[in-house]
């Protein structure tokens, strides 16, 4: 077999095992909080927000900031979680190769 055909073969390799680690990101998730726990947030490592509960004692009617900041801090580092737990995945698959329009 020739050298291309082998690299051929590596690709469409590596593409099916991308594939399936970008299908198993979109089920897995990652959870941040802020304020001590009072507001949790839940992300799929594909980038989405997949839940986000706020303890009521958080709810304050007199400080909405104070619930905005909590719920930004914590879906925030959510989704931080979630794209570095993506790109490990990936690079893992990857061998660290840079591989444009994958993610």
């Amino acid at each position: 077999m020739s050298s291309l055909g082998k690299l051929m073969k590596q690709a469409a390799r590596m593409q099916q095992q991308l594939q399936a680690v970008q299908a198993e990101l979109a089920q897995r998730t990652v959870e941040a909080t802020s304020g001590g726990g009072m507001v949790r947030a839940t992300a799929r490592c594909d980038g989405s927000l997949s839940a986000l509960k706020i303890d009521p004692q958080a709810v304050n009617p007199a400080d909405v900031s104070l619930l905005e900041d909590l719920v930004l801090a914590a879906v925030n580092n959510a989704l931080t979680l979630a794209r570095e737990t993506a790109a490990a995945e990936m690079n893992r698959v990857t061998g660290g190769a840079n591989l444009p329009g994958l993610m």
